[in-house]
């Protein structure tokens, strides 16, 4: 199924991200403890993340062109965020300091023995970004719009440019902000974490999740991640469903959400449709894991096309089927 979206062409940018950003701190444990008990960690690692900034550093490695706008503390932090994401060639020109704050921050035990990961967060409010902070010109220099909600009237404000200028906008949805229900009509392609559209919707199931938030939205698209199971989206009363591609070494799980939004955007620009972005997605979210850290695993564009042509495991399965009326 093609996408039903125009996305303009003659833009400084493929895309722009306007959203969180942060420092983490990555501890590798042999498995996750009960309470009371003292262990000792295998590995503790300071890096950058934040799942906008992150899905720019990933759109970058895939070869498109990103900006990030975005606002860090005046510390070693927020030096390193900007620092790491103009290594990349990611735009910094809409990144704001904010004197005398902390640049947000995270702690990310992972266990060893899975992969999987618990994180613990915080950010300084002095770091949030009002609306009229932004610039129009940051954020209409793209064809494709990336969000995550966090901010929501500073996001409501850039989705509008963006609409106005003709852009398409994203979103990368992992909970459910205060707001969120006025910034949600402004997004074509909503994209919730796993769990997170069944929270909003009010329901158990997913696909009844899907339906309800784009009856009440009108989102284009709306889907969510599935972890191993791949991803599921509804769009023009079909959902399409994308099994999930196995990492050539499972290291970590952190950021491989951030790196689906990343493949999806890939994909968007790019021109393929949906079931091939899908796919590109899941496999970009896959290579992710095989390293430690939210973009350290993030692959170049060929590296993505070597993986999705050479991959052992049977490919992914992307079946259409129509909703129940």
């Amino acid at each position: 199924m093609d996408f039903a979206l125009s996305i303009p062409a003659d833009r400084q940018f493929d895309v722009v991200g306007f959203g969180l950003n942060a420092v983490d701190h990555l501890v590798t444990i042999p498995r996750f403890p009960s309470f009371n008990v003292k262990v000792r960690l295998t590995d503790h690692r300071q890096m950058p993340g934040g799942q906008v900034s992150s899905a720019m550093v990933g759109a970058q490695r895939l070869g498109l062109r990103s900006a990030y706008v975005g606002k860090v503390g005046y510390d070693t932090e927020g030096r390193m965020l900007i620092e790491s994401l103009q290594v990349e060639g990611v735009d910094c020109t809409g990144v704001m300091i904010a004197f005398g704050a902390k640049t947000q921050g995270a702690v990310i035990i992972i266990e060893q023995f899975s992969g999987e990961r618990t994180i613990l967060w915080y950010h300084d409010d002095q770091t949030r970004i009002a609306p009229a902070e932004l610039s129009r010109e940051w954020i209409t220099r793209g064809r494709v719009l990336h969000i995550d909600g966090f901010d929501t009237e500073a996001a409501i404000r850039a989705s509008e440019w963006a609409h106005e200028a003709g852009m398409v906008v994203t979103i990368d949805l992992d909970t459910v902000y205060p707001g969120i229900d006025n910034l949600l009509p402004h997004v074509d392609c909503l994209i919730t974490s796993q769990g997170l559209a069944n929270e909003l919707a009010g329901t158990m199931d997913e696909r009844t999740a899907l339906q309800r938030l784009h009856q009440r939205y009108g989102c284009y698209l709306v889907s969510t991640t599935q972890g191993s199971r791949g991803s599921l989206a509804f769009v023009e009363g079909e959902f399409i469903a994308s099994s999930a591609f196995r990492p050539p070494v499972l290291r970590d799980t952190t950021g491989a959400g951030d790196a689906f939004r990343a493949g999806f955007i890939y994909g968007l620009c790019k021109g393929m449709n949906i079931e091939e972005t899908m796919r590109a997605a899941n496999a970009v979210a896959a290579l992710q894991c095989r390293k430690m850290g939210a973009r350290d695993g993030l692959p170049s564009e060929e590296e993505l096309l070597q993986f999705c042509a050479g991959s052992t495991q049977p490919l992914p399965t992307s079946g259409r089927q129509p909703a129940d009326r």
